[in-house]
């Protein structure tokens, strides 16, 4: 006599494809929510490292981000440079959603070599952000990024998926900012890094009105 075994896989595919379906829909007609402060008032001076902008975007990089707005800086202490980069999504819908290094860094050309993440304190709490090891053509770098909405800071794009939709559902809101800082491949560098994503967390909340 053959058993027959529950499909439970062809259950949870179903679940989640109806999930996506559920959030795409709740997305589609949600509000946007603009910042209390604008991005480019996050002060040049910041950490001990002194800012200068980076040249704007070309338009086609600006039509595959969708983003509402975005800061783009180079900041610099003594020797060690760093590159930051914040995009913010008002409301986020169906291909409106903010990108994923995971993905966009492939794309550009770099591989990355190592998948990990890191603790960086900031007003008493402690946040995990992603730490990953690029590189392309020899140069090697590591990027710390997160994402980061006005009542929370997370890593994971698949919890980001899930918060959105709940977002939606009870604050009819999906506003929310992914940052990005790039650094040398070494271990000052990811030291002063980790002291400036600090500064960076706080100046984000303030931009979000907290």
């Amino acid at each position: 006599m053959t058993s027959s075994r529950f499909p439970y896989h062809v259950i949870g595919t179903v679940l989640l494809l109806s999930a996506t379906l559920i959030a795409s829909k709740i997305t589609a007609e949600r509000s946007t929510v603009a910042l209390a402060q604008p991005l480019d008032s996050i002060p040049m001076s910041l950490g001990g490292f002194s800012g200068t902008a980076n040249p704007p975007l070309a338009d086609g990089v600006l039509e595959q981000l969708k983003a509402t707005s975005y800061l783009g800086r180079r900041y610099r202490k003594d020797a060690l440079e760093l590159d930051l980069f914040i995009a913010y999504y008002a409301g986020q819908r169906a291909g409106e959603s903010m990108h994923s290094p995971k993905h966009c860094l492939p794309g550009a050309g770099w591989e990355i070599w190592n998948y990990d993440k890191m603790i960086i304190p900031a007003a008493g709490q402690e946040f995990t952000v992603n730490r990953y090891s690029i590189s392309h053509a020899g140069d090697r770098r590591q990027v710390l990024y997160w994402y980061q909405s006005k009542d929370r800071i997370f890593a994971s794009e698949y919890l980001g998926k899930f918060l959105l939709a709940r977002d939606a559902l009870m604050h009819n809101s999906t506003a929310a900012s992914i940052v990005r800082i790039v650094i040398p491949d070494e271990r000052l560098a990811v030291n002063e890094a980790a002291g400036f994503a600090s500064q960076v967390i706080l100046e984000v909340q303030r931009s979000f009105g907290r």
